[in-house]
């Protein structure tokens, strides 16, 4: 009976097509679609400036061309936007973030605080590392680092703990006893230079690009110190690289750790459920609007460097931070405590 059974199943099936639905190609799904760019800080700073360049030009590279809108999301120095990716926001492909890569090392440090795992992320891409520096503001402003060390105060502004503007500005508090104070809770960039306008703060700590062109064109700030071995065009000599004021091994491991998200710089992030393929267009899409020459010429014209990683090697650089040593981690934490 049984075979009787089974071979009449055979007989049944033969000449039955068995239609399997298929997975929506990429271009079938984006048709018609916004993907959502998130901006972890106000609208006028340096990731807000590289997040409106991209949501012009990557559509004409993803399949389907879907828009792209830039939706600024302040808060917690971009980990309320961060969060939301993970947590809140369609996991599909709809949705990408740019945000303080900093919050990468602060949630080694501070788990309980962040409570994210980076490695749940998947990267799109790097626009450019960040050329960070620290500067001066004003023809009295601090233009060295002896200028720094002699100084009675130097007061800088920071969006939060976990900014890449704070970490710069701790580790020459903390590292090197240079006379910082730090003042907390601006929103972003732009809210900061007003501020060092006014002369509220000494000046700032962060991207070479997010220096106002005026500025420099007028002489108004002093860069004289990075956190970047190699130096970009854009920064001038005064700066001096961080590392060679390291009087010991374990300052410059430190530094290693605390310097390492400057790597991710402008980075372009997804939630880790995105479906792969979707991903691999999306970073295709990321790499070929890189190369996009009326992409290129905008980007000269905003002063925002493009000095691109793919989105591989950003999980490469993220896996190097999220596996560091416990030592290293535990003296970090002593610059967010």
């Amino acid at each position: 009976m049984f075979r009787y059974h089974s071979r009449l199943s055979a007989s049944l099936l033969v000449g039955i097509q068995v239609t399997v639905p298929l997975p929506a190609r990429a271009d079938d799904f984006y048709k018609g679609k916004t993907i959502s760019l998130l901006v972890g800080f106000t609208a006028g700073g340096g990731y807000d400036v590289y997040a409106r360049l991209l949501a012009r030009f990557m559509p004409n590279h993803i399949p389907g061309r879907p828009n792209v809108s830039v939706q600024n999301m302040p808060g917690a120095g971009s980990l309320l936007a961060a969060r939301s990716v993970n947590m809140t926001q369609p996991k599909d492909g709809t949705v990408m973030v740019i945000f303080n890569p900093g919050l990468l090392t602060q949630s080694l440090i501070q788990p309980d605080m962040i409570k994210l795992d980076f490695r749940k992320y998947a990267w799109v891409g790097i626009a450019t590392p960040d050329f960070r520096v620290c500067y001066g503001y004003g023809a009295t402003g601090v233009s060295s680092w002896k200028d720094l060390m002699q100084s009675k105060e130097f007061v800088l502004g920071g969006t939060g703990k976990g900014s890449g503007n704070y970490v710069n500005g701790a580790i020459l508090r903390q590292v090197f006893g240079a006379p910082v104070k730090q003042v907390l809770g601006f929103p972003g960039s732009a809210e900061k230079r007003i501020a060092i306008e006014r002369g509220e703060l000494d000046g700032d700590c962060g991207d070479m690009s997010s220096v106002p062109a005026d500025w420099l064109s007028d002489n108004k700030v002093h860069p004289f110190v990075r956190f970047n071995k190699d130096k970009a065009p854009e920064v001038p000599e005064s700066a001096k690289w961080i590392e060679d004021f390291a009087a010991t091994q374990q300052q410059k491991e430190l530094l290693g750790l605390l310097n390492a998200p400057d790597e991710l710089g402008r980075s372009f992030v997804v939630s880790g459920e995105v479906p792969t393929d979707r991903l691999a267009d999306l970073r295709k899409a990321f790499n070929d609007t890189m190369k996009d020459p009326a992409f290129i010429a905008e980007s000269q014209r905003a002063r925002s460097a493009i000095q691109p990683l793919t989105g591989e090697e950003a999980d490469g650089i993220v896996n190097r931070i999220m596996t560091a040593s416990p030592a290293v981690v535990a003296k970090a934490k002593e610059i967010y405590d």
